[in-house]
């Protein structure tokens, strides 16, 4: 599918098709999580699936909507957490059941909201709180003279 709109069109235009193309079936997954029974219960679902979506699509690198072990080392470079490559397996090994080598959004919702305590769950969710928890200062550093000096 992918290669007939790199036919048609390319750079920023094929790149915005296959964004859009991807945050759409991003959508129809949310919508399916929306109207399961077995997340009725859970607070701010809807809310909680949009920041869901964002985070995905940031560190689906080849928007073929999997996240691959590059894409996985990326995020938890930029996270400040790097990982081996045998931790990154083990971490999608843990999400995905060790079923496949990639995590599908299904799974990393799945894995957000479940109640298992994945390492990457516990990752993004220190992420998540780290941005909250702890506003930098802006503008210069205040001056100091001599005799504040420890």
């Amino acid at each position: 599918m992918s290669v007939a709109i790199s036919n048609r069109f390319q750079g920023g235009k094929a790149f915005g098709l296959l964004k859009a193309r991807q945050e759409k079936r991003l959508a129809e997954i949310n919508r399916e999580f929306l109207c399961d029974q077995k997340y009725s219960d859970e607070e701010n679902l809807p809310e909680k699936l949009a920041a869901f979506k964002e985070k995905y699509m940031e560190f689906d690198l080849n928007n073929e909507g999997e996240i691959d072990l590059m894409s996985l080392k990326r995020m938890m470079e930029k996270l400040g957490v790097p990982k081996t490559h045998l931790e990154m397996k083990k971490m999608i090994s843990e999400v995905t059941g060790g079923v496949s080598d990639t995590i599908s959004y299904r799974d990393f919702v799945n894995m957000m909201l479940g109640k298992r305590s994945a390492v990457l769950k516990l990752v993004m969710m220190f992420e998540g709180k780290a941005n909250e928890s702890s506003p930098k200062p802006a503008g210069p550093p205040p001056e100091r003279d001599i005799a504040s000096l420890p």
